[in-house]
Parts: structure tokens; sequence; C-alpha cells
């Protein structure tokens, strides 16, 4: 069997950082994702679809430090089903992707003037959250 998902998408709000209670806490870091999809509607609009993802420990540190609204990522990752009752006890079901790995998919030019630097560097590297030094 196999659960993978592969998305390119704008983050729809800064990370949330959180930790979980415990004797070890473990960081968890919750975004949105703005993907578009390959196709109009009907209407001639692009179509977008908005995704719930949730990194957890060191991933979840590194998305919550250098991941900003608006910015384009690439997410590595799988779906997660989570099922509850409400308070009602009505069946919810949601949806989410869990990240096993997360680059920057922006230019370093879109990058830097996004936080406000002045250079000019068009190349479209892509950085892992494994690559960094820390």
């Amino acid at each position: 069997m196999l659960n993978r998902i592969t998305l390119m998408g704008r983050l729809t709000r800064d990370p949330e950082l959180r930790h979980t209670s415990g004797a070890e806490p473990k960081a968890v870091a919750n975004f949105g994702l703005a993907v578009d999809r390959d196709y109009k509607g009907k209407d001639g609009n692009k179509i977008t679809d908005f995704l719930d993802i949730v990194a957890w420990r060191k991933k979840a540190e590194f998305v919550s430090k250098y991941f900003k609204k608006g910015q384009m990522v690439y997410i590595e990752g799988r779906l997660q089903r989570d099922v509850w009752h409400d308070k009602e006890n009505i069946k919810r079901v949601s949806y989410k992707i869990m990240v096993e790995n997360c680059y920057f998919a922006d230019s370093k030019k879109t990058q830097n003037n996004a936080q406000g630097s002045n250079q000019n560097n068009e190349s479209n590297d892509i950085l892992q959250s494994d690559d960094l030094p820390f």
C-alpha cells in the first residue's frame, strides 16, 4: 500500500507552533496551503483547494521559523483521516496532510524581496529543512 502526497502551493497563514504536554513535549505546527488545480471551472476561473497541513518535531520548528503567509512551498507527506463525534454525537471527519519533507519553492529573489532585500539573484534553489546547519 502507498499513502504519498506531493503538493506545491502558497501558505494561507503563518504556521502556528505549539507543543504537546507530557514528559517529553513535541513541537507541532499547523498551517494552511492553497493549491491550484490543473484545470479551470465552467466559469473559466481556476479552482483552488485549501488544505490543512501539520508538521511535527524538527519540521514543525523549521516551518514555524522560516515559512510565512503567501510563500510558495513544496510539501511531501501523507494523507491522514481523523474521525470523531461532536457534542451532539454526530460523526465528523477531517483530512490533513502530515509533512514528511518540506522545501522552499520561491526563487531566492522572491524570498529576498519578501524579506525587504534588494539582492538580484533569480536562481530557483530549493532548500530542504534537513539541509540547514542546525
